[in-house]
């Protein structure tokens, strides 16, 4: 039988947990989407929970935030699609230690509440990201010849395409519109390495300016953060080519609603395609608004499904975490024996209170690894003797601690 995680005490300090390996109950998956997977992604990640040994449970096509409020109260892990994971949520999910976001976009899951609970939060990036590029490929024909309405359009060889953010799906992006003959420019200040653009015959701009500024297409793929929200407003688009095209899969907050419809209204912006729909957008003249549909085709939600079920095994069953948008991706092989993971604050003196624990209580350390994300930190220790339930607790009487799993 599969060892799953049971807690053995709830302290009276809301942020704080112990759980620990058993063989009493089996762990609980739920898969809660509004819009369902395809079946094909839903017996693949059948097939990946249960041969784990876990429950794997559906919540499918609900109407009514109860019904996802109910459903979580005894879940141990969450997989969702852009369903939105709330401090309500996450407050109702006593038992709750992982949510996977299968897909890119992270903006739905309340990142604050779930980490002050030492939840972890994983996406899927990567999976969707073909099925983004090639609509974002066929909307630029769509636009260049005049949304197939009679009158002359225009060829997309030999016009420059801009990519704000070389991530999966701006690298893909790029090589399609290249491939069609294409000048590609792109700007992503967090790749410094300019032989990543050079690889795919991709100009590096020095500037966001100069991007915008050069560029007759735009494809958006920055994330939605307190940063980017509004970023394209009407400083930037003064800045760009009169009759310039612009594509946002990425999110639609990205965009200033008002200075796009003055754009539109100028022929600043000759045409804004966008699957993020919105009363004003739908109005204007040269807004094409499509449902969110980028990643729905079924070879990315299997991708997204199988990687989602994946991340989330690993992380139940051996405490490794990948892909994740709030504490630092650890990854460790296990060296026999138990293995201790701690989720803590990210302060001074908390590595040496936790050895400090261990060698007390006799357990030597084989292999230990430690990593920080902001204001948060993740450590794994293996050890050579079986780690007591007492053991366990005296780590939670350490301050900072969040919470203890013993895997």
């Amino acid at each position: 039988m599969c060892p799953t995680i049971v807690p053995l005490m709830r302290e009276t300090k809301k942020e704080q947990d112990i759980y620990f390996t058993s063989l009493i109950e089996t762990m609980k998956i739920l898969v809660a989407t509004e819009k369902p997977f395809a079946k094909k992604a839903v017996d693949g990640i059948r097939k990946i929970v249960e041969d784990a040994g876990y429950e794997l449970a559906l919540l499918e096509k609900y109407t009514d935030k109860g019904q996802l409020l109910e459903a979580v109260a005894d879940v141990d892990a969450l997989i969702v699609r852009s369903d939105k994971v709330t401090a309500e949520v996450i407050a109702a999910a006593k038992n709750l230690k992982i949510v996977v976001r299968a897909g890119a976009g992270y903006d739905n899951v309340d990142l604050a509440a779930a980490s002050a609970r030492g939840i972890v939060v994983m996406n899927t990036p990567g999976q969707n990201s073909n099925a983004v590029a090639e609509l974002a490929l066929a909307m630029m024909i769509f636009m260049s010849r005049n949304r197939f309405t009679p009158g002359t359009g225009t060829e997309l060889q030999g016009k420059t395409l801009g990519i704000h953010a070389y991530g999966n799906v701006g690298r893909l992006v790029g090589r399609k519109g290249k491939a069609l003959g294409m000048n590609v420019v792109a700007y992503d200040p967090f790749i410094a390495d300019g032989a990543v653009f050079e690889a795919d015959g991709v100009k590096k701009v020095a500037s966001v300016e100069e991007l915008y500024r050069v560029s007759d297409f735009l494809s958006l793929h920055i994330p939605a953060t307190a940063e980017t929200k509004g970023f394209v407003n009407d400083s930037l688009i003064a800045q760009m080519k009169h009759g310039v095209r612009i594509l946002n899969f990425a999110r639609g907050e990205l965009v200033n609603t008002a200075a796009m419809v003055n754009a539109l209204k100028t022929g600043r912006v000759a045409c804004y395609v966008c699957d993020f729909p919105s009363e004003a957008l739908l109005s204007a003249e040269g807004a094409v608004c499509i449902p969110h549909l980028g990643a729905s085709t079924p070879e990315s939600e299997d991708n997204c499904a199988v990687m989602a079920a994946d991340e989330l095994g690993d992380y139940l069953l051996n405490g490794n975490i990948k892909n994740s948008v709030n504490f630092p991706s650890v990854s460790m092989p296990r060296a026999g024996g138990s293995r201790i993971c701690v989720v803590h604050r990210n302060i001074p003196g908390i590595l040496a209170a936790i050895t400090d624990v261990t060698s007390k209580a006799g357990l030597n350390i084989d292999n230990m690894t430690n990593k920080s994300r902001g204001d948060y930190a993740y450590t794994m220790l293996d050890t050579g003797g079986s780690v007591g339930t007492a053991d366990a607790a005296r780590l939670l009487d350490v301050s900072g601690i969040i919470r203890v799993r013993v895997v």
